[in-house]
């Protein structure tokens, strides 16, 4: 049992490693923001990045839908519903203050390739698309 444990420990060290190229003193408040827009929005990669407190995402998706949400803030709320059409579709939606609400629901040609961006405290905003 003991050889195995080397064994182990022996493979695990012989991985290659590779760490993230990120400078850990420079990231603050005012940077952090940059540095998650600097992302390619080109990527078929849904994906959602919350900083702050008491933040919900619920979003009911095709298989076809790419989505970037940002929500950067304390209680900031986003419903993205898209699983009523197999139409692909692209959206980024980014939250920046308190207290937030964005309500998307459904796709159409217009709403392709739509970018959100909410900016203050205590705004809602309701979208329907069909």
């Amino acid at each position: 049992m003991l050889n195995l444990q080397w064994g182990v420990l022996l493979l695990f060290m012989m991985l290659p490693l590779h760490a993230q190229n990120t400078d850990w003193d420079k990231i603050n408040s005012n940077t952090i923001f940059n540095m998650i827009t600097m992302q390619n929005m080109d990527q078929d990669l849904s994906y959602v990045i919350q900083i702050g407190d008491f933040n919900n995402a619920e979003l009911s998706l095709n298989a076809r839908t790419s989505i970037a949400v940002k929500q950067l803030g304390d209680y900031n709320t986003l419903y993205f519903i898209n699983s009523f059409t197999d139409k692909e579709t692209k959206a980024s939606i980014t939250t920046q203050g308190n207290n937030n609400i964005i309500d998307v629901t459904g796709s159409n040609s217009i709403s392709e390739g739509m970018q959100i961006n909410m900016k203050g405290d205590n705004k809602t905003v309701f979208m329907r698309n069909y």
